[in-house]
């Protein structure tokens, strides 16, 4: 028997089929994650990993210096390890209210990662040392100037965000200890709790474990 994802993914090949032409055959139709023109794999392995010298620089310039330097040292390795997990153009968790499969977005970190060498660059073309190696005032307004363009009330969810210091900030500020630092508890949002603990007041951050 045919399970609900597969009769799902076949009749979107088959509408995508008809939509190119008589001439076309469902056969000629690719599916995102197969082979590119190229003969690629995307399953093949990708470049992973970032300068950390210059991403820990970019951290620290963005991410609150209340976190303190352990803290913003953990925030950028958990950032390094989903970059690097990220499987490109993956097929989303097929969601309701809508029959078509979707697919994630292409890999973001290329991009990332010329990005922290352009910083690099630009600090070096305007008669300073690297990046890395300005002062706290430098980086950020540094920063500024590549980021100025940004717009938006709001940080992007990190796989849409543009620059990797944005990405960075992102990322970290959609995990459970942003919330708990913004709210100066412990809430542990995403995480349930009994209900003998439902009614008890959040321990405040850094004052014992998560509520």
């Amino acid at each position: 028997m045919t399970t609900r994802r597969g009769f799902l993914k076949a009749a979107g090949t088959l509408t995508a089929a008809a939509t190119v032409g008589t001439a076309t055959s469902a056969c000629a139709v690719k599916d995102p994650t197969a082979s590119n023109a190229t003969g690629q794999d995307n399953s093949a392995e990708r470049m992973r990993g970032f300068d950390r010298i210059l991403l820990d620089a970019v951290a620290t310039a963005v991410l609150p210096a209340s976190l303190g330097a352990s803290a913003i040292l953990a925030v950028t390795d958990a950032f390094v390890a989903w970059a690097d997990g990220y499987e490109p153009v993956a097929e989303e968790m097929h969601g309701y209210g809508y029959a078509d499969i979707r697919y994630l977005p292409a890999d973001p970190s290329p991009a990332w990662r010329a990005q922290l060498t352009a910083l690099d660059l630009l600090a070096r073309k305007h008669g300073m040392d690297g990046f890395s190696m300005l002062s706290l005032a430098k980086q950020q307004e540094l920063l500024g100037v590549v980021l100025r363009d940004q717009r938006g009330d709001r940080l992007p969810a990190p796989l849409g965000a543009s620059h990797i210091a944005v990405a960075l900030l992102a990322h970290w500020s959609s995990g459970p200890d942003a919330w708990d630092t913004a709210l100066g508890a412990r809430v542990a949002p995403g995480v349930c709790r009994t209900l003998g603990d439902a009614t008890r007041k959040p321990l405040s951050v850094g004052t014992g474990p998560r509520a």
